[in-house]
């Protein structure tokens, strides 16, 4: 069963319905008690960082999340939830994260023909520089790089960049997916990406990190 955090700011419904087409069960909760017996959990996201980090505090959803990860179950972030996970974020100034992954969010930096948000289908590929190039949720992606769709204005920039798994270029390169410990995260959105997005979906589902 996939557990969907549920905080007020999330696509939470088109996520639950990719997982159940590639034959998964998934179940949206608002309780953060739900999380001690979960096995695979989502924090999704849509909307500015602030807003989104107080309602992760309001609701209790920190310490939640903070036992979950520690515990070495699998945890995907996606969009607005990939930078949640990171220290800090300049969006609407300087604001603390959930600091699980070293690094910080940052806005783009690009030349003036191009706009923000950064929003439609993106070619993604797997760098040279990643660690894990075997990792079962990106290794189909290793030699075959795949469009996923994208709708942001802000880029995770990690501690460790061996950690990032897939990048896009978009006046620059940067980081589209990152895959650290047991935590993996995709900037783009995997439930609207269509046979790509719900192939990373189901490999996530079926994945066990190792202790």
């Amino acid at each position: 069963m996939i557990h969907i955090i549920d905080y007020q700011m999330g696509n939470l419904r088109s996520v639950q319905k990719a997982f159940e087409r590639v034959g998964t069960p998934a179940t949206i909760t608002d309780r953060p008690a739900d999380l001690e017996t979960a096995q695979h959990v989502v924090l999704p996201g849509v909307g500015a960082f602030p807003d989104a980090m107080r309602e992760l505090q309001q609701r209790e959803w920190v310490p939640a999340i903070e036992a979950y990860v520690a515990s070495g179950r699998p945890l995907l972030g996606i969009c607005l939830g990939m930078q949640l996970l990171l220290e800090s974020s300049a969006e609407f100034g300087r604001h603390p994260g959930l600091g699980i992954v070293p690094g910080t969010v940052e806005p783009f930096e690009l030349p003036a023909t191009l706009k923000v948000p950064h929003m439609g289908w993106n070619l993604s590929e797997m760098p040279s520089t990643f660690a894990q190039p075997t990792h079962p949720v990106f290794e189909h992606l290793a030699n075959c790089p795949a469009y996923f769709y994208y709708v942001h204005s802000f880029i995770c920039q990690p501690t460790d960049p061996t950690c990032v798994a897939l990048q896009a270029d978009y006046g620059g390169w940067f980081a589209g997916a990152l895959a650290w410990r047991n935590i993996v995260a995709t900037q783009f959105h995997p439930e609207k990406s269509q046979s790509d997005g719900l192939e990373l979906l189901r490999r996530f589902a079926q994945w066990q990190p190792c202790p």
